[in-house]
């Protein structure tokens, strides 16, 4: 059975939200890896971030989605016009996001990767660089640290669009997989940690009432 699959679906506790961020209009929250952020397909996936917030915020919304297992912040809605705002910010790119990611092998410097990325049909869910069908996808990087012992690197991610595995499948092109990727990664790469070290370390919008910037931080737990 593959190891991206939700067969084995195993939330972590709900230990109660990790709020970043909360007023009328929207709240931030920092997801655990492991973590749906909206209910999955059939049985025993109703426990996601979304259900966890609307126990206590009944009119929270979802604006946007992060990968079961990526970890860091995600934003909801407070109502169905704010989800309408929100989203439009989206689509206006005014919201701005960074990750921060350990890739194997060292990746020294900073970049750019410009690949567009497709379905990749035969081994659903992936995606794939296709030049000629794919949709255009960008994301700059820049090197943090290189850890020498266990020949892996932290990295900044910056994506400037929303693919779906964007980051992930960029940076398998660039060839230094994210570490612990199930659908990315070589089998040393994936058993180099217990989960993806992929995180939503910063968001950086406009508030959607006031206008007035907001830049939210919430570092790695890796």
């Amino acid at each position: 059975m593959s190891p991206h699959t939700l067969e084995h679906y195993t939330p972590p506790p709900d230990e109660g939200l990790t709020l970043l961020y909360a007023d009328e209009a929207l709240l931030l929250l920092d997801k655990p890896s492991g973590l749906l952020s909206v209910p999955g397909r059939g049985e025993g996936f109703a426990d996601c971030l979304i259900a966890r917030a609307q126990r206590q915020f009944p009119d929270a919304l979802v604006v946007h989605r992060l990968d079961m297992a990526t970890s860091g912040i995600l934003l909801l809605a407070r109502g169905a016009a704010m989800q309408r705002a929100l989203s439009l910010l989206f689509a206006g790119r005014a919201v701005r996001k960074r990750y921060v990611a350990v890739v194997a092998g060292h990746l020294p410097g900073e970049g750019r990767i410009m690949l567009p990325l497709g379905r990749d049909w035969p081994n659903r869910p992936r995606q794939k660089v296709d030049l000629l069908a794919g949709k255009p996808a960008h994301t700059d990087w820049r090197a943090l640290h290189y850890d020498a012992a266990n020949v892996c690197s932290r990295v900044e991610l910056w994506p400037h669009t929303g693919r779906t595995h964007q980051l992930r499948a960029h940076m398998q092109a660039l060839g230094h997989p994210i570490l612990g990727d199930s659908l990315y990664a070589p089998s040393a790469a994936l058993a180099a940690a217990p989960r993806l070290l992929l995180h939503a370390s910063r968001l950086q919008l406009p508030h959607p009432l006031s206008g007035a910037p907001l830049d939210i931080h919430c570092p790695p737990p890796f």
